[in-house]
């Protein structure tokens, strides 16, 4: 069976501050890279910005992969029509490997308050949430990914588990997850429960790409702030993840304190290396399992 989503290798996300980079002397540590959506789209009246011809040469080299900030998927708002037909044009042009947004609302009546905002996790919030990415896949001709949050509060009384939500759209939206591993280390350092257990819930053929990214330390809870290095406790998290799903396209971001770019490339290798061997050990197992199988042949 032909899996939903292929492996893209390590990727990046692009910031203003590396795309010379990636024009003059396009780096070999990365097979793809990501950017943030609006920042591409063309403007009503205005068209395609300087940023967007820098795209279009940089996708020369690079497979693109798309995220979005502003979809607002889980408000209760209708969604922007001039904003779906600004995305398929940047879609159209780009032709991007991944195209995705957040499990979250962004705005209301019309209000954008620039912010991914947490959903209640109930039955109402699911059915609208559903139904506004299938609008969306209807109307792009493909599947999109939807991005786990990061959350610093609880709603009262909640119908179901984050996990349990996440699943129940991934399956009747059928759309796939982009699994942002520091999101759910943050998440569960301040809401108290275990990351590997909410990992063993993820339906791995749904995992399209992997998030790596920085958090600051607030003391009592935690900041998905990416402004630092990946900690090393969301690597761990990272090789179990390997463990549950396989290699999947991951890629490290990084938006505030942004280091120069071979101080990020370490931590970009350091994700091939991960996957490297998590692959070498898993070739060794099988091997010895079949050397060591009854019917085995030697």
């Amino acid at each position: 069976m032909n899996p939903l989503f292929k492996d893209l290798g390590v990727g990046v996300g692009l910031r203003p501050a590396h795309r010379s980079i990636f024009l003059e002397s396009p780096p070999k540590s990365v097979s793809w890279v990501e950017v943030v959506t609006e920042n591409y789209m063309p403007w009503e009246k205005e068209g395609w910005g300087k940023s967007f011809q820098m795209l279009s040469r940089i996708r020369k080299n690079f497979p693109v992969a798309l995220h979005g900030v502003s979809l607002n998927l889980g408000s209760v708002d209708t969604l922007d029509p001039h904003y779906l037909f600004r995305l398929k044009q940047l879609v159209n042009q780009i032709e991007p490997v991944i195209i995705s947004d957040h499990l979250a609302w962004t705005g209301i009546n019309g209000e954008t308050l620039h912010d991914l905002l947490p959903l209640p996790y109930t039955q109402e919030a699911l059915n609208n949430i559903i139904f506004k990415i299938d609008q969306v896949q209807n109307y792009l001709g493909r599947r999109i990914l939807i991005e786990n949050p990061s959350s610093y509060l609880e709603f009262k009384n909640p119908e179901m588990s984050e996990v349990e939500f996440l699943k129940q759209v991934l399956k009747a939206a059928d759309c796939g997850l982009l699994l942002d591993i520091n999101n759910i280390y943050v998440s569960s350092v301040n809401h108290g429960f275990n990351p590997k257990e909410y990992l063993k819930e993820i339906p791995g053929d749904r995992v399209g790409q992997i998030h790596l990214a920085g958090h600051s330390d607030q003391g009592d809870h935690l900041i998905d702030t990416h402004d630092a290095p990946v900690d090393p406790k969301v690597w761990d998290l990272y090789n179990y993840s390997l463990e549950l799903f396989g290699v999947k396209s991951t890629m490290l971001e990084r938006d505030e304190k942004i280091p120069e770019w071979s101080e990020l490339e370490i931590e970009l290798l350091n994700i091939g290396v991960i996957q490297n061997e998590f692959i070498k050990s898993n070739r060794t197992s099988d091997l010895a399992s079949r050397i060591h199988s009854p019917s085995a042949t030697l």
